[in-house]
């Protein structure tokens, strides 16, 4: 296997394939040690050879899921015409807290490369959507608002682009707003995190969360490994947080 595969810690499917490859590869050629292009088509070859599964057809694992983070997030942090600092801090430190300071570190340099090409939000997203289920789609767009909020200040391009790509992955404007809420202090964001109104009743209340509930619960991430999990659980923790602000609201 060779050292492109080995730092990601896991395996790669559709990533290796598609808009997200060239985008990747792009990245590759312009390193001068660690990784090189070469690696890349090495992991290219060993993939479908050993694989009795088409692009269109692999699974999503891991290493798909850090690929695809990696290129969205590269679009979102242009989406403002600058690249602020603690936008990057913020990703080496996401990265940093998923997957330990090696793996991280290579993660990023990988990253700085790939922001220096003009990706197609459309066309990586229908790669992704093809191949990724609901739930991870969902945790990429969390990542991807925080990436957005970490410089104190969201841009409208940066939620201009979130949105399209949400739209692209084909995630609806109820679970849009309902994460983009979890990211902005508003009187009515605890309803927006549970997706109802404030008229909801008690039973509405209790109905919504179970829902959520279900629809959010780390166990739906459990394919793509430890490392994804901690996001997944975040999100979950907000979704237990704004159902007990509004049963305190209400006095329940």
């Amino acid at each position: 296997m060779s050292s492109f595969s080995k730092w990601l810690g896991a395996g790669l499917g559709f990533t290796l394939g598609g808009p997200i490859a060239a985008a990747v590869g792009f990245a590759l050629g312009s390193f001068v040690d660690k990784f090189s292009i070469e690696e890349f088509k090495e992991a290219q070859t060993n993939y479908t050879s050993n694989s009795d599964r088409s692009f269109k057809n692999s699974s999503t694992q891991s290493g798909d899921f850090e690929i695809s983070l990696l290129v969205l997030a590269s679009i979102v942090i242009k989406a403002d015409g600058k690249i602020d600092q603690r936008e990057l801090d913020f990703v080496r430190a996401q990265f940093l807290n998923m997957y330990g300071k090696q793996r991280a570190n290579n993660a990023f340099k990988l990253f700085k490369s790939i922001v220096k090409k003009q990706v197609s939000a459309r066309q990586v997203c229908m790669q992704i959507r093809a191949h990724m289920p609901h739930a991870a789609r969902l945790q990429l767009l969390h990542f991807l608002f925080g990436i957005a909020k970490a410089d104190e200040f969201v841009s409208k391009n940066e939620v201009d682009e979130i949105r399209k790509i949400a739209g692209y992955l084909y995630i609806n404007q109820n679970d849009y707003e309902s994460i983009k809420a979890m990211f902005y202090d508003a009187s009515d964001a605890a309803y927006k995190i549970l997706e109802i109104s404030k008229t909801a009743t008690n039973s509405e209340l209790k109905s919504a969360y179970r829902k959520m509930v279900k629809k959010y619960h780390p166990d739906k991430l459990q394919d793509l490994g430890n490392e994804h999990l901690k996001g997944a659980k975040e999100k979950f923790q907000n979704i237990q947080n704004a159902y007990e602000q509004i049963k305190r609201e209400r006095g329940l």
